[in-house]
Parts: structure tokens; sequence; C-alpha cells
């Protein structure tokens, strides 16, 4: 899709992203779906997606979600921005920067000292700080939110 037939949301379309809640399943399975089908997402069961939902986020346009992330936290040290995604019509007006901030938000108040993401899509992750590639076609990213350890 081109950017000239995408919505314009410069101009009064309202992005809300907040946190996700398990009335929000049924639509992120549907929103996710598009993208495991192109293999740019790992397949989720529905149980996998109920365990993420209570760490995700939606951004929601008109009441309908249009994105979701989540933030998995493994441990005081290490978390991962997992299942990112934006509607295709939806993408390239800042949403997925949304959502990522909103999970490296999650991981300052948890004091987690770096949030990777795997991805074949390291140009973006990079534009919101991320950094730091592994050999072969996935790479993960790291950002640092504190000094120390």
């Amino acid at each position: 899709m081109t950017s000239a037939s995408a919505p314009d949301l410069s101009e009064s379309v309202v992005v809300v992203v907040r946190p996700a809640v398990p009335g929000d399943l049924a639509e992120v399975e549907a929103l996710i779906q598009p993208f495991v089908n192109d293999k740019r997402l790992l397949p989720r069961t529905t149980d996998e997606l109920e365990d993420l939902i209570p760490s995700g986020f939606v951004a929601l346009v008109e009441g309908r979600i249009v994105g979701f992330a989540a933030l998995e936290v493994y441990s005081r040290k290490l978390a991962e921005v997992r299942s990112l995604c934006v509607a295709r019509d939806m993408q390239r007006h800042g949403i997925g920067k949304k959502l990522v901030q909103a999970c490296i938000g999650r991981a300052h108040e948890r004091n987690i000292f770096e949030v990777m993401a795997i991805t074949s899509s390291e140009d973006f992750f990079r534009t919101c700080g991320f950094d730091f590639t592994l050999p072969g076609e996935k790479k993960a990213l790291f950002l640092q939110t504190r000094d120390e350890p």
C-alpha cells in the first residue's frame, strides 16, 4: 500500500496506546494472523497470546485495535519486545514506535537493564534506540535502560 492511500493520521485521528486486557484477545489474534501467514511473526497459540496480553499494549484508532506489542520480562536484567505488529493500513504513522515506547516505559518502571527485540526489521528498531546485531537473518537488538546492571 502506498502512503498516498494510507490514512493521514496527522489530522484528526487520535491514536491511543493502552495496556492490553483479556477482552482484547480476539482482536489481537485477528491482527497478528496476517503477519504470521507472511512469516513476519512467529505463530502464537491462543494460550500463548492469553499469556502475552497482561504484558501487552494495544494501539487503537477510533476504537479499533490497530497495533499490538508485549514486553516479556525474563529477569531484572532482560526483557523482550514481542509480537509487535501494526495493521497494514495504519503503518508508517508512528504507531509501532508508540507501542515500543510503551514497552520501554514498562521496562523503566520495572528497572529492567536491557530490552531486546528479535526482528527482521532492524532499521525500525534502530529508530527506537536499539542497537547491536548478531550474525544471521534474525537479529537481537538491545537498549540499555540504566547505567549499571
